[in-house]
């Protein structure tokens, strides 16, 4: 009984000593923080959660990583800072797969709460993933999805897709006839005598492989081609043999392809060489991945493709800056435009967080609708193109056109690319393959 009366004893005691520490005017802490929900000193003091929608895992999980380096690198110029906003990285997995990806957004929006969302590749993915921004009123900056689906949902109900804000890639038919001008121009030059006008087309089963094949026969049946040959396969296929083998069989002397997958794409390259296809080969996309030439050696070589080139100072220290900082290469048209895209969103949210004091999913759309996709604000700092702009005619759209946004035609030889079109860009003309001589 007397140890139990010491104990309560000095329990009491140690009671009385802590209050008189820390329930007086003389507190522990001589600068304790507010309650009141402010900021202390000058730590941002809100959280804007920012998704990033990249296919992440899956077939084309090398280009989510470029997107996130890209992202992170972009961020990093605004020390992750608008205002007194803490900009925090939300990533969204596509997984190059609609329905897959429209949950992850789903989730994103409701369980992590992200404010705003930039970027994604696939313009399956694009075209799902546009009802979930508008169900949640997320705004989405700057999607890559470019297939025509995307223009027309956007165009058919543009207050409901209001919150699809613009896109980073412009419909394949704004840029393809580059090729058919490109080859036209081959052909009148007499660097090619083709056997006949046969064309044939290989793309992935999807939204982009469907909507670039498309754009492609269009303008090559304009300038004359008969096409013999339309073949599609299931994204990450790699046995592409016996398909390569009907298209050789309907003698097509120019092939055009498009592949977002890196795995497909390669295998592609590598087993038309082995069928022996003799047709000039147009593989649209080709160099979207840093090491494309690791995939496919020199069985690239002479293949036409699309790609912007590290040509500025700015574009070559952001090359060697990613190189150094992940380990590997990334390419202009993921990495590069990646970069782009999300500068030109961080410039977008500072002008709102300037006008506005805020940075919210109401504001961000607001902003966005009445200023960017109008052209009143243009992008000029970029590494890949001149200027990102959209205007009432283009969205959504970029402008494209030389000093805007355009894509040179080049030819691959040796694991390197050499600008072929326009002229105003070229390097050297284009050479006829030597399996054609």
């Amino acid at each position: 009984m007397i140890r139990k009366q010491y104990l309560v004893i000095l329990l009491v005691l140690a009671m009385v000593v802590n209050f008189s520490l820390f329930g007086c005017g003389d507190s522990a802490d001589p600068d304790p923080a507010p309650d009141n929900g402010e900021p202390v000193g000058d730590e941002p003091g809100q959280v804007l959660k920012v998704g990033v929608l990249g296919p992440f895992t899956g077939p084309n999980s090398r280009v989510g990583e470029e997107f996130i380096g890209a992202v992170e690198m972009a961020f990093d110029n605004y020390d992750s800072t608008i205002g007194d906003y803490k900009l925090e990285i939300v990533q969204i997995d596509s997984q190059s797969d609609p329905e897959k990806a429209t949950r992850a957004y789903e989730d994103a929006a409701i369980r992590d709460g992200i404010d705003v969302s930039i970027l994604n590749w696939h313009s399956s993915v694009a075209a799902a993933c546009m009802d979930a921004a508008a169900r949640n009123q997320v705004p989405h900056f700057f999607g890559f999805g470019a297939a025509d689906i995307v223009n027309e949902k956007y165009l058919g109900d543009r207050d409901f897709y209001s919150y699809w804000i613009g896109k980073t890639w412009p419909t394949p038919g704004k840029l393809v006839q580059a090729y058919v001008e490109t080859i036209e121009q081959a052909i009148d030059e007499g660097v090619w005598e083709p056997r006949n006008k046969k064309a044939a087309m290989i793309c992935e089963d999807t939204d982009w492989g469907r909507s670039i094949a498309a754009a492609l026969m269009e303008y090559l049946t304009d300038a004359g081609w008969e096409i013999v040959a339309e073949e599609y396969f299931t994204l990450g296929e790699t046995e592409l043999t016996p398909t390569l083998l009907a298209i050789r069989n309907s003698d097509a002397s120019l092939v055009g392809s498009s592949v977002a997958s890196a795995p497909s794409f390669a295998s592609l390259v590598k087993q038309s060489r082995e069928v022996d296809l003799q047709a000039v080969m147009i593989a649209d996309g080709l160099g979207w991945i840093g090491e494309w030439y690791e995939l496919t050696g020199d069985d690239s070589n002479y293949i036409l493709d699309q790609i912007p080139q590290w040509t500025t100072e700015e574009s070559k220290q952001f090359l060697q800056d990613f190189e150094d900082r992940y380990g590997f290469t990334p390419s202009t048209s993921a990495g590069g435009l990646a970069y782009d895209a999300t500068s030109f969103f961080l410039q977008i949210a500072q002008a709102c967080y300037d006008e506005h004091g805020e940075l919210s999913r109401e504001t961000l759309h607001e902003f966005a609708n009445a200023r960017v996709i109008t052209g009143e604000i243009a992008f000029d700092d970029g590494i890949i193109m001149e200027q990102y702009v959209f205007t009432e005619e283009s969205i959504p759209d970029p402008v494209v056109g030389e000093g805007y946004f355009i894509f040179p035609v080049i030819q691959y030889l040796e694991g390197e690319g050499t600008v072929v079109w326009p002229d105003s860009f070229k390097q050297a003309d284009f050479v006829l393959p030597e399996y054609l001589r």
